[in-house]
């Protein structure tokens, strides 16, 4: 198996539109984990997301 060679990636939020870095590690383990979509959201961005679906979910 060929062994790719990642480096670390500046993408926009789509919900703030603040620049993150989508970094060589991280894209690593999207690939190991059999993720083909970048992330689209930032940390923080991503974290409220999440709070707002436990809460709907309650």
């Amino acid at each position: 198996m060929q062994e790719t060679e990642y480096k670390d990636k500046t993408i926009k939020c789509i919900d703030c539109g603040t620049e993150f870095i989508f970094t060589a590690r991280d894209q690593a383990f999207y690939a190991e984990k059999g993720f083909t979509n970048e992330p689209k959201r930032c940390k923080p961005c991503r974290n409220a997301k999440k709070a707002a679906k436990r809460t709907e979910n309650k």
